[in-house]
């Protein structure tokens, strides 16, 4: 049969897996058959915006983007296969982790989202930390809630429950209020009991409860938390009202199964296959963070830099979050895209990055005295409280576009350095890194910056760019599987672990190029993390002022 005529028949009868996940700046959707290859492809670009001071996006932009985004993805089929989509294997949600979605009893929602890149939670994340003796972030869910109780604000006498954005978008879709362990560890710490089973810690939820504001509104977190599910378990059915909400037409059926919403940390790790103890992986994009699963405890877990989380599967992970990547970038590509308009040279966009990546290799090592802060919102590693992108030289630098590129790239990476140089004084090692994101779409250049900040071998699959929608495809593909006992490999999935399954079923087939540390890199991203950190001092005070 021909490949074209198989294709059609897998999606007819629905032997296929979707994820859609909601990322900063696009929503997208991959559809992959029974070996993880990708079918079709659906987006959606949205923006977050700042209102009343707070990063939100609108609710209704949540529905009219999932649905705009599988429109998108239905077309896609259609076109590539003469097939409408009417039913699926398997899907699953992912999204932006962390932030602040609360609803009333009735599950409406109380106030507009608060996503992960919001930094007016401090006190609320200092004061549980304390209380934890337990590093809780500032964009944490449990660091929202409770700095709204320690504003009085007035919705928070309301709350009873919250969760995450890919939570809140798979509740619609299915009526089940459950969560990812991996998502649901950026909501609150969680810890396995004794019978190895992931749950949200007992002894924090009891002292959170013992706090006056808690007490003062009889509230109990464990009440308003979602239920915690681990990869290859179910999160519920598609309902006839989730079809809806998804496709306009009416064509999709109900009663397909859901895997468990995950954020995109967690996708992340799947899909750069970084689930086992010892791997680790890059995500970068507006924001970027490392995720290193761990085979031993952090030994400070009220380390500021390091968040600890879980795989999707429950594993400890030590997690570098940094709020800014590639905003300031992208900005500065725009001006010389513009640039290029104005001087009457046509260039598409993916040429120019292209181009102006590749001058970065042939820079000063230490970009030659220029140095840039990217950060457009506040950078809690940094302790920066807002952001302010800031770009200085040295009087005699030479300002060449090779070192100007060069300066831009390895501030993406400046804080995650930061980060990262306290993880390894914590003694927590990695065997293997991998990065996928845009910024490593131009072979080696962004990958080679990186592996000299991180002084290691970083690795990068050819599927790199798939992404995070990628890698919730592939956790409803697993589930699907396990449940099923059925998987496009010989091993049975009901014994593999998720790591074992991603080996055997998805990535053994799928080339990597992997580059080492180079000494003299190194040396020079050295030098330039010293001028990156006095350059922060002043940025500071200019936000300050």
């Amino acid at each position: 049969m021909a490949e074209l005529e198989i294709a059609k028949e897998i999606i007819a009868n629905g032997k296929t897996a979707l994820g859609i996940e909601f990322g900063s700046t696009r929503i997208k959707a991959v559809l992959i058959d029974e070996a993880g290859n990708t079918l079709a492809v659906g987006t959606y670009d949205w923006e977050n915006e700042l209102q009343d001071g707070l990063w939100t996006y609108a609710q209704t932009d949540i529905f009219a983007g999932l649905k705009a985004c599988y429109a998108s993805l239905k077309t896609d089929v259609q076109e590539k296969f003469g097939v409408t989509l009417t039913t699926i294997g398997a899907m699953g949600i992912s999204a932006m982790m962390h932030g602040y979605l609360a609803f009333n009893k009735e599950g409406d929602l109380l106030v507009p989202f608060r996503t992960w890149r919001n930094t007016n939670t401090t006190k609320a994340a200092h004061a549980l930390t304390e209380l934890f003796s337990f590093h809780i972030p500032e964009r944490w869910s449990i660091a929202h809630l409770y700095q709204a109780m320690l504003d009085q604000e007035p919705h928070i006498n309301q709350v009873a429950s919250i969760t995450t954005l890919a939570g809140y978008v798979s509740r619609e879709l299915t009526g089940e209020n459950i969560l990812s362990v991996g998502d649901a560890s950026g909501m609150f710490p969680v810890r396995r009991d004794a019978n190895n089973t992931p749950i949200y810690d007992p002894s924090f939820v009891t002292l959170f409860d013992e706090t006056p504001e808690a007490q003062e509104l009889d509230m109990h977190v464990a009440e308003l938390l979602p239920k915690i599910r681990v990869a290859g378990q179910t999160a519920g059915k598609l309902t006839e009202k989730g079809a809806a909400l998804l496709d306009d037409d009416g064509d999709l059926q109900a009663g397909i199964p859901v895997a468990p919403a995950e954020g995109d940390a967690g996708t992340g790790m799947i899909a750069t296959n970084s689930v086992a103890p010892r791997t680790g992986n890059v995500s970068a994009g507006t924001s970027v963070f490392s995720m290193t699963v761990m085979d031993k405890p952090l030994p400070n877990p009220k380390l500021n830099e390091i968040d600890i989380v879980a795989t999707p599967s429950g594993d400890p992970v030590a997690m570098v979050h940094c709020n800014n990547c590639t905003s300031d970038l992208n900005a500065w590509m725009d001006l010389f895209s513009s640039y290029n308009e104005l001087m009457g040279v046509t260039l598409d966009t993916g040429a120019l990055f292209t181009k102006l990546f590749n001058a970065a290799l042939l820079a000063e090592k230490d970009a030659g005295g220029l140095c840039t802060v990217p950060f457009v919102s506040g950078e809690p590693i940094m302790a920066d409280e807002a952001g302010r992108p800031l770009f200085a030289r040295e009087p005699t630098a030479k300002m060449s576009i090779a070192d100007f590129m060069r300066a831009q790239i390895m501030s993406c990476f400046g804080a995650l350095k930061v980060g990262n140089d306290i993880l390894l004084e914590q003694g927590v090692m990695v065997d293997v890194l991998y990065g996928h994101g845009g910024i490593f779409k131009t072979p080696l250049v962004a990958q080679s910056i990186l592996a000299a900040a991180m002084q290691t071998a970083i690795t990068v699959y050819e599927t790199a760019g798939e992404g995070g929608a990628w890698g919730e495809a592939l956790a409803a593909l697993y589930m699907l599987q396990k449940q099923s006992g059925q998987s496009a490999s010989n091993a049975a999935p009901a014994t593999q672990t998720l790591g074992q399954w991603l080996e055997a079923t998805v990535f053994s087939k799928i080339k990597g190029e992997t580059v080492q540390p180079d000494t003299k890199d190194i040396e020079g991203f050295n030098r330039y993390i010293d001028v990156f950190k006095q350059l922060n001092a002043a940025e500071k005070t200019l936000v300050n002022k």
